[in-house]
């Protein structure tokens, strides 16, 4: 994957290339963190920044009614972004899980911000 213009054009005929890849282009696979002990990797990225990515979480930060508590991830219950995402216990944005406070949706992303940040919805 690269961030270069697209190949194809709006109606569908193809671009010629003119130059090859760049290094700024770049593009890389998605992180797809897991349920599992918690595990961070840092990744350099352009301009030389850096960027946290969660590999595995086992801890969310749940908001509720009364504040915001730590709570344990126990199981990815539902992924509206790919259905068999719940079946290998991937966290992302929007996915709801399954906590000892109940069940949270996902509102931070993990592969991008490092950290799992829900809100608990009513069942």
């Amino acid at each position: 994957m690269n961030h270069a213009r697209s190949a194809k054009k709006r109606t569908g005929g193809r671009r010629r290339n003119v130059r090859k890849k760049r290094k700024h282009e770049l593009g890389s696979s998605p992180t797809e963190t897991e349920v599992g002990e918690g595990k961070l990797k840092v990744v350099e990225t352009h301009g030389g920044n850096r960027k946290v990515r969660a590999i595995a979480a086992d801890t969310a930060s749940v908001a509720t009614d009364d504040g915001v508590e730590s709570a344990t991830i126990d199981d990815v219950v539902e992924n509206p972004s790919n259905p068999n995402y719940v079946r290998r216990n991937i966290i992302t944005k929007g996915a709801v899980v399954e906590t000892d406070l109940g069940r949270a949706r996902v509102t931070s992303r993990p592969g991008q911000d490092g950290l799992v940040n829900a809100v608990l919805i009513g069942e």
